[in-house]
């Protein structure tokens, strides 16, 4: 199976305090996250880094300029207690087209919603998504992204750490295989609890997160 899985678009390093895990992430790889903006009304902010090609890795924390929000935060930031990898998202062709047929197969994944947010140059960015895989495949079985007419992240001049797998643990791995085979996409998997991991390369060697 392959070590990196098709369509990818990113992965998600979700973690209660965003500034530690930039700086963890960059002395642990020696890149240094480049700021990506916040999820206004969400509470969250990124950094970004690219994989390689047209995949990067989003690093999600709270954001602390939207210390009033209330209510749960994306990926669970609030209730972690140090970076994890919540999920991932896949980029297919025709967003559309592949929902009906995953539907097709038995697997929904979930309605569509639009979402923004500025790069620190003032770009503003648009995207549609599907919500996470549901279940015990929840996180392991990826959300879906479409970008329609935005620049893509990983084609905006990221610093780069080269994706070498992602992989993960699923307490019914035939199921999560079915799940992702309905999206077109795949992942090695081994029996346990719903966990996801990636490595990257770097100058002192490969780097696990996760």
């Amino acid at each position: 199976m392959n070590a990196i899985p098709p369509l990818l678009d990113h992965l998600v390093l979700a973690t209660p305090d965003l500034a530690e895990t930039v700086a963890e992430f960059a002395r642990r790889t020696g890149v240094t996250p480049a700021p990506g903006g916040a999820h206004v009304g969400l509470g969250t902010r990124n950094h970004l880094v690219g994989l390689g090609g047209r995949s990067y890795l989003e690093i999600v924390g709270p954001d602390p300029e939207q210390s009033e929000h209330a209510g749960p935060r994306p990926f669970g930031v609030d209730r972690l207690a140090g970076p994890a990898v919540p999920t991932w998202a896949i980029s297919p062709p025709d967003l559309d087209a592949t929902i009906a047929r995953a539907r097709e197969q038995g697997h929904d994944p979930g309605p569509v919603r639009p979402m923004s947010r500025r790069r620190p140059d003032g770009t503003l960015l648009r995207w549609r998504l599907t919500d996470a895989g549901p279940g015990e495949a929840s996180g392991v079985v990826p959300f879906l992204i479409d970008w329609g007419d935005s620049r893509h992240p990983a084609a905006s001049g990221l610093p780069v750490t080269p994706l070498l797998a992602v992989s993960a643990s699923a307490p019914d791995p035939e199921e999560a295989h079915r799940l992702l085979a309905a999206l077109g996409t795949a992942l090695t998997l081994t029996t346990g609890p719903a966990a996801l991991s990636f490595t990257v390369t770097t100058p002192n060697g490969p780097v696990t997160f996760g």
